[in-house]
């Protein structure tokens, strides 16, 4: 996987040297950036998706745990890379990934990347899992993938949900909808053992949130809020076995 990166290093010279070891031995890392001091490392880091940090500790104007300090929540990986070892436990307590003794060597650093590389991936491995739209491990509920996480939707406050092409739309009890790009088979799956209902190609109902059905060859059913839903024939008699 191509691992985003900026380089935190006062000095231009170990700059460059770690730049073109990153281009030659470690092609996945991409560097957006470089920066001599705390301000211009928080710029970047402020301003950047970020996999790696590459962090020097002593800097002008503060040093590496001063910026952390600043960053707050860090959602990246932190290497080290520093002429001085006395700095280790402080760097543990950190949470750095791997800490880089200066001169650097080419071996340590591939396995700084590969050690983040590894890293990486199970984090995108597990939160690609977890952005599914699917039933989580909280009994009850469900995950609906967003652009910036994913939100946890109770799955008793979903009345109904449609079919649209590859999307499914999600209504809730309280007047809100939800646009979701997998299709409506998913989420009857997804929710194949709570409440609902596949009463037609389109429609699958919370069971729950059936005040009344109208009789028909199929039939209809009247939700909570006032919504009817058409029956198809095919689904009539799994929709009556709720109800025996």
């Amino acid at each position: 996987m191509k691992l985003a990166s900026i380089i935190v290093e006062d000095e231009e010279t170990s700059r460059d040297i770690l730049k073109n070891y990153l281009k030659k031995y470690c092609p996945n890392v991409a560097v957006l950036g470089e920066a001599a001091n705390v301000e211009e490392a928080l710029v970047l880091i402020r301003n950047n998706d970020l996999d790696i940090v590459f962090l020097d500790v002593e800097m002008p104007y503060g040093n590496a745990f001063d910026l952390l300090d600043k960053v707050g929540d860090i959602n990246f990986e932190t290497v080290f890379v520093t002429a001085y070892n006395h700095y280790a436990m402080d760097a543990l307590n950190a949470h750095a990934s791997y800490y880089l003794m200066k001169p650097i060597s080419i071996d340590e650093l591939i396995k700084a990347v590969d050690y983040v590389t590894e890293i990486r991936t199970k984090e995108e491995a597990l939160q690609d899992q977890v952005l599914m739209p699917k039933t989580s491990g909280v009994d009850g509920k469900i995950t609906i993938p967003q652009l910036d996480g994913f939100e946890v939707i109770n799955m008793s406050d979903i009345l109904y949900c449609k079919a649209d092409d590859n999307y499914t739309e999600i209504y809730l009890n309280t007047n809100k909808k939800k646009l979701v790009s997998k299709t409506l088979k998913y989420f009857e799956e997804a929710l194949n053992n709570a409440s609902f209902a596949r009463v037609h190609k389109s429609y699958l109902v919370n069971v729950n949130e059936v005040v009344k059905y109208v009789k028909g060859k199929g039939g209809r059913v009247v939700l909570s809020n006032g919504k009817e839903v058409m029956v198809s024939a095919s689904k009539k008699s799994d929709l009556l076995s709720y109800f025996k």
